[in-house]
């Protein structure tokens, strides 16, 4: 099926915030490349702008429907790849998967959402491994500088000592940029779900809940929930909001390469605050944003931060966006001995960067050699190398090793 297909790539969701900026890229990064692409959407006027602003022919600007099977049918038969935006995915993204599988499209998405994942795990893995195509979540700031972050640091201690890291604690020393309306979205759809889903709510904290179910053990326990010192690092560290996804996401590449690094791996995620009476102070502040972020759907306080924030949508200016960057770094541990690596982005996470990494994801995807992996996959273990040789050329993340 896959020589028939007309396109290359589909963007999905090309008419909102995050799908403009994907478009944006895209275009002035593959226009003159053998790259065949075009957009979709579900307003037709809207889309027909975004193509008419892009230079882009009308036999590449689709109309679709997230809540039509058959349109959604239509559109993935037309493509290798479809790249899409358009969430909250557990409200608007199951029939996509559904369409995919059922045309034997690859696919990946920005998707933040662990219960949604969990649901398609479930639901389309091994139809998806059936069809030899790769369904790939997670595509953005969450989750591939903590995957794509692990593989590399994996990759080179390995290749220095001949051994892995029995435990890697990845810590964000620095950030900034503006809140992503999206995400802020996505996020308030999870906790909702899980305040009337008892299953939600168990793999949301199951340390291993996005493994396969035959593989949901190891050493870890649930993500940070307090202000603590942190020997590793030798600073006060506070709960990092994206670890409940991430961590996830970097245990199930690591039981879908059957523990490559050992069953005893060890990995978890914290924000960096400081030293001293100061570094505690920042780490108890930190903690405001996220409490006024999960209250209860209805609750005033809510509803102050639902009027304050974002909407889907929106975000940050693009001033905002070129001055926005991140730093993570890598604690690896090995025979008791401490190497460091960082994963460093040149933009705003949520959005100038996010749109770049998912970019190069779906490129990748479409025209590069990639493991023989199939199913509902991490972008680690579904395009390895190719993926991080893209992300250092093209789309500004800088990796190092120590």
């Amino acid at each position: 099926m896959e020589n028939k297909k007309e396109l290359d790539l589909i963007i999905w969701g090309a008419t909102g915030f995050t799908g403009q900026l994907v478009c944006e890229y895209i275009n002035k990064t593959y226009s003159s490349s053998s790259l065949t692409w075009g957009i979709a959407g579900r307003n037709k006027e809207k889309i027909s702008d975004i193509g008419k602003n892009l230079k882009i022919g009308n036999d590449k600007i689709f109309i679709a429907d997230s809540n039509d099977l058959e349109s959604l049918i239509k559109l993935t038969s037309k493509t290798k790849v479809i790249c899409t935006t358009v969430g909250p995915y557990a409200k608007y993204g199951t029939n996509l998967i559904e369409a995919c599988i059922k045309t034997g499209t690859n696919y990946c998405d920005i998707t933040g959402e662990t219960q949604w994942i969990r649901q398609i795990i479930d639901k389309y893995h091994s139809s998806a491994i059936e069809k030899r195509i790769k369904i790939i979540n997670s595509c953005g700031f969450d989750s591939i500088p903590s995957d794509m972050g692990v593989f590399y640091s994996q990759k080179r201690i390995f290749e220095k000592t001949g051994k892995y890291a029995t435990k890697i604690n990845m810590r964000v020393a620095g950030a900034k940029g503006g809140i992503s309306g999206g995400t802020y979205n996505s996020l308030s759809n999870v906790l909702e779900e899980a305040r009337v889903d008892k299953n939600v709510r168990k793999t949301l904290t199951n340390p291993y809940g996005l493994n396969p179910i035959d593989k949901q053990f190891g050493p870890d326990k649930p993500d940070l929930q307090k202000v603590i010192f942190d020997k590793i690092s030798n600073s006060w560290i506070a709960p990092f909001v994206m670890a409940g996804i991430n961590t996830k996401i970097v245990r199930r590449s690591h039981a879908l390469i059957n523990f490559k690094y050992g069953v005893d791996f060890c990995y978890d995620e914290a924000t960096l605050t400081g030293k001293g009476i100061f570094g505690q102070i920042r780490g108890y502040m930190s903690l405001i944003p996220i409490f006024l972020a999960t209250r209860k759907k209805g609750s005033i306080i809510k509803n102050i931060v639902d009027y304050a924030l974002p909407k889907s949508g929106e975000g940050p200016s693009e001033k905002t966006r070129i001055s926005g960057y991140y730093n993570l770094r890598f604690y690896l541990t090995h025979q008791n001995k401490t190497y460091i690596s960082k994963v460093i982005g040149d933009r705003d996470p949520g959005y100038g960067s996010t749109s770049k990494m998912l970019s190069e994801s779906a490129v990748c995807l479409a025209l590069d050699k990639t493991p023989e992996t199939y199913g509902i996959l991490t972008p680690s273990v579904a395009l390895g190398d190719s993926l991080l040789k893209r992300l250092k050329e093209n789309a500004g993340l800088t990796f190092t090793f120590d």
